[in-house]
């Protein structure tokens, strides 16, 4: 007795199949793209922020401000936070999709991935474009000075 034959694991039963975008794929590619981009800017952050100047005794609030009012770290920010969110998202995406068999509890998480992830994304630029140091200086205030120039 013989066994029976096993399909080729790449034929398909449904006819031809449909050429369409490969969202994995492009998951999988955006994970390496995106991490060797975030690898430079954040070590770049890092060297800035603790290498130069007094290093970690210099990061005060006057700072952070000086920084979040120059457009070039306004964008450097944002871009390793939209990189970052969603890298971190898309590894989500992933381990849910490994992990949780139920369709119904899969899509939910996922779609709560993504929703906190675009709302973190929406958040965070708003904080680095509309960053002002000097809203609710009062006269008592260290900054009183710096915000009356």
């Amino acid at each position: 007795m013989t066994a029976p034959a096993l399909a080729d694991p790449r034929s398909s039963f449904a006819g031809p199949r449909k050429r369409s975008r490969n969202l994995e794929k492009i998951g999988w590619l955006y994970m390496r793209g995106s991490g060797i981009i975030l690898v430079v800017l954040i070590f770049g952050h890092l060297f800035v922020n603790l290498m130069l100047g007094d290093g970690i005794h210099g990061i005060d609030f006057a700072f952070v401000a000086g920084k979040l009012a120059s457009p070039f770290w306004q964008w450097w920010d944002v871009l390793m936070l939209w990189l970052a969110l969603i890298h971190g998202g898309n590894g989500m995406r992933t381990i849910v999709n490994d992990y949780v068999t139920h369709n119904t509890a899969r899509r939910v998480l996922v779609w709560a991935i993504w929703i906190t992830a675009g709302f973190l994304i929406l958040l965070g630029t708003l904080v680095v474009f509309t960053f002002d140091p000097c809203i609710g200086v009062t006269t008592d205030s260290t900054l009183w000075e710096a915000c009356q120039a």
